[in-house]
């Protein structure tokens, strides 16, 4: 029976220690070089290098984690219901940039809904038990407690969207006003003379946001805006066709709609086309997203592009770094918006 060799392993493999000794150097340099620490010189890493490449030494990564108090995992938090996560457009999109820039890492990528206090409870548990190197947030409303907490555990977190102008927590936004603003100027410009919006929930800060670009493009047209000319929709296609409908029998002379998210349009075209209304002869019709869904509408639809993928993979970009240097840099990125123009409008 052969004999496993001296300081190796009990899978016969090369262990630390024999690096260490090939090296010349003690067990705590070898393992600061296998973490990329600056605090070895030069020689001695390539020394520790050789020795790696001489014995084909392979680190394991779980005791690696361990050593360095991480899991090796990341965690992507919707506080939405799965129906959802799965009709949104926006939702996929940041899931797609997400994963993207977690393709070439070893971090694995752990996705949670909460939809009620007691499962933001029992998440807020599980990251406090270091199951997470940190926390990716999506879709915050303005009074979820979660962000704070997750950050007064000393727990790297960085959301998309923010709850307010002052956000403290790191956050990747997009120009929403801005967005928005671009909408109503399009319409306007189209000769258009009565524009109603459909606004997401009012608890969430992007919706106001989009709001408030409505209504600054009216008053730089100098054009007040009319209370009636508003629908209040949470960013769904129903809200939207139920906010379509009322928006027509409380103004029917409207000629224009812009909604603050393409399902939301999607609803109110659905809305004008039981009403007897064509687009974008009798309404225009402006969304917000440019999803796969704007371009497939009939007539195709005019929408403002928000970039879904990119803020997907900014945040963890942000999310990766602050994990990596404890926090030094705390982004605060807002990401510009364009208007896509099609028939809609």
């Amino acid at each position: 029976m052969a004999m496993a060799r001296r300081g190796a392993g009990r899978d016969g493999r090369p262990t630390l220690e024999q690096v260490a000794a090939r090296a010349g150097v003690g067990r705590g340099t070898v393992s600061r070089v296998i973490n990329g620490s600056p605090r070895v010189s030069d020689r001695t890493r390539a020394a520790v290098e050789q020795a790696i490449a001489d014995l084909g030494y392979v680190p394991h990564r779980a005791a690696r984690a361990l050593a360095a108090n991480r899991s090796d995992a990341i965690a992507l938090v919707v506080p939405e219901a799965e129906t959802r996560l799965f009709a949104e457009p926006f939702f996929s999109g940041i899931l797609r940039g997400v994963s993207a820039e977690l393709a070439d890492t070893d971090i694995q990528l752990l996705l949670t809904l909460i939809r009620t206090p007691k499962e933001r409870t029992r998440f807020a548990q599980y990251a406090a038990s270091h199951r997470v190197d940190g926390v990716l947030l999506v879709s915050v409303h303005g009074d979820d407690p979660l962000p704070d907490q997750l950050a007064d555990m000393g727990l790297p977190v960085v959301m998309t969207g923010r709850r307010s102008a002052d956000e403290p927590v790191p956050h990747v936004d997009c120009d929403n006003v801005g967005g928005a603003q671009l909408a109503v100027e399009h319409l306007l410009g189209r000769g258009r003379s009565r524009v109603a919006t459909i606004t997401g929930p009012a608890d969430m800060y992007v919706a106001r946001c989009r709001l408030d670009g409505y209504q600054e493009a009216l008053r730089a047209a100098g054009r007040e805006p009319a209370v009636e000319l508003v629908g209040r929709g949470d960013f769904t296609e129903e809200s939207g066709h139920a906010a379509m409908r009322e928006l027509v029998a409380r103004r029917p002379d409207l000629d224009a709609v812009f909604c603050a998210s393409d399902l939301m349009a999607i609803g109110a075209r659905r809305a004008l086309r039981e009403l007897g209304r064509s687009v974008p002869d009798d309404v225009a019709l402006v969304g917000f997203d440019d999803s796969a869904l704007a371009r497939h509408l009939d007539p195709p639809l005019t929408s403002v592009r928000q970039p879904m993928e990119g803020m997907g993979r900014a945040m963890t970009r942000a999310l990766l770094a602050e994990i990596s240097d404890g926090g030094t840099d705390r982004p605060r990125l807002v990401l510009p918006t364009e208007l896509v123009r099609r028939s809609s409008s």
